[in-house]
């Protein structure tokens, strides 16, 4: 239990990550980004929020590091981070014995995502 302990505390962020993933808008974001980088403008424009509530959500996402962004001029880019979401699901589910083997998942993972860039 020791090794799950240490194992789950490496991810110090992953309060940061389940409260990112707390809101369906935000899910929602995650699903946008993973079929393509997006604008600031494109992703608000799906939703029904202001302007300014998105910004929050970004925000959110951006401090979770789910997210990265690319400022050009005025126009902001964003782009999922996937390794990261990856990351912190298997390191939740080893903790909680649910079957994967975090290393070699998360390798097999990471190799899929630079074999399809």
């Amino acid at each position: 239990m020791v090794a799950k302990i240490r194992y789950f505390a490496k991810y110090r962020n992953m309060n940061q990550i389940f409260k990112a993933l707390s809101d369906p808008t935000r899910r929602r974001v995650l699903q946008l980004l993973h079929e393509r980088s997006m604008t600031a403008g494109e992703l608000t424009d799906r939703f029904d929020r202001s302007p300014s509530t998105m910004s929050r959500h970004f925000a959110l996402l951006r401090e979770a590091g789910l997210i990265e962004a690319d400022k050009q001029g005025t126009t902001i880019t964003y782009r999922l981070r996937l390794s990261v979401l990856q990351d912190a699901l298997l390191g939740f589910a080893e903790v909680f014995d649910i079957g994967v083997e975090p290393d070699s998942a998360a390798d097999a993972a990471r190799e899929g995502v630079r074999h399809a860039t």
